[in-house]
């Protein structure tokens, strides 16, 4: 029997489902992170809504890149990686910003909305976990989604100690780890996307 390509169709209308997903979620917990945190003066959940913002952002790169061939993909995935590595230089700015400036962070707020996008991540991270040691844009919709599931853990501990200890800082602490975490990402995705392309130029010169 010749190779009808099916096995391919199914697996590219698979891969798009799963990314239009994403992007609906990320994208909806951004508005929602980004005004609850402007209200409750929380850096980390600004952060962690500009986080969303870039993983959506993320996602419909790597939807771009489905079903073409691969020097496009490893192209989405370095961009993706490099649009995260801006966007977390951004969140230690507005952290720098916040810390001289002053802020009263609403511990309860932080916590509630710290849950929901647990909740809403976990739900990606699920989705997403067939796909971690597919293709290199899907690798990176991965490592987005893993790193998001430790920001919003990270947003309600921070939370409670806003709360345990009245004090601001912890606010300010999580919102600098975010933005570590972020640029982390972005930097092992480049590597990632570079020996890709790497191995795709020795194959196509060999």
């Amino acid at each position: 029997m010749s190779d009808c390509g099916c096995n391919l169709e199914i697996k590219n209308r698979e891969e798009s489902r799963i990314l239009i997903i994403l992007i609906g979620i990320n994208a909806s917990m951004f508005f929602i992170e980004i005004t609850l945190g402007i209200m409750s003066e929380s850096t980390a959940l600004i952060a962690d809504s500009l986080d969303m913002l870039a993983d959506a952002t993320v996602y419909g790169i790597g939807l771009y890149a489905v079903g073409r061939e691969a020097l496009v993909k490893i192209k989405a995935a370095h961009i993706s990686g490099i649009f995260q590595i801006i966007l977390g230089a951004a969140v230690l700015i507005d952290v720098m910003r916040r810390a001289i400036a002053g802020s009263e962070p609403e511990s309860f707020l932080m916590i509630y909305v710290g849950i929901a996008a647990l909740v809403a991540n976990t739900v990606c991270l699920q989705l997403i976990s067939k796909h971690k040691e597919g293709e290199v844009h899907m690798r990176a919709s991965w490592i987005f989604s893993t790193n998001d599931v430790i920001a919003n853990i990270g947003i309600i501990i921070g939370g409670v100690l806003v709360y345990l200890l009245d004090s601001r800082f912890p606010d300010l602490v999580i919102g600098f780890a975010i933005a570590i975490i972020v640029i982390r990402g972005g930097i092992h995705i480049v590597k990632d996307a570079s020996n890709e392309k790497q191995i795709h130029t020795l194959k196509s010169t060999s």
